[in-house]
């Protein structure tokens, strides 16, 4: 058995999921200060990018979230007023969901807060690693969900020949 793959595997899922949990950490510890859930920073942070306004579906999309889960959040970020229904032709389903004024501020409250964790997290790394790790990052992620749609032994099957 290849003991350095196997390190290899170690430290990639040691890390992965430290980051994933300090990320969720950093999170609930700000979204606290507003009385609302952690995961309301990442669609907050989305819905951003969107004055406009966008679909549950894009965002499920855009968040890699599945439909369910997003209606949940949808809900409750509607609840909690921080985001608004704008149907045509009632057509609840394909509304844009735009933020309201409260959603706005936490929104802008949210980016403040994660431009200064990206820029603390990765203070001493030079742009032109930062490109590489991003771009390797973005490769591991692509190859692992072919992985997970094909299988793992389909794709070891392939590596031999």
């Amino acid at each position: 058995m290849d003991n350095s793959m196997i390190e290899r595997f170690e430290q990639f899922t040691y890390s992965i999921n430290g980051i994933y949990r300090y990320v969720l950490k950093i999170e609930r510890d700000e979204m606290e200060k507003y009385g609302f859930r952690a995961s309301y920073a990442l669609y907050l942070a989305v819905m951003s990018r969107f004055p406009e306004g966008l679909t549950s579906a894009r965002l499920s999309e855009l968040c890699d979230r599945d439909k369910a889960g997003i209606s949940r959040i949808v809900a409750e970020m509607e609840e909690n007023g921080l985001i608004t229904r704008k149907t045509n032709n009632e057509n609840f389903y394909r509304a844009r969901l735009v933020l309201t004024d409260k959603g706005r501020e936490i929104s802008e409250f949210v980016q403040r807060k994660a431009i200064s964790a990206v820029l603390l997290a990765g203070g001493d790394i030079s742009d032109e690693d930062r490109k590489i790790f991003y771009d390797c990052l973005t490769h591991i992620a692509a190859n692992l969900k072919k992985i997970s749609l094909d299988g793992l032994q389909e794709s070891v099957e392939k590596e031999k020949e």
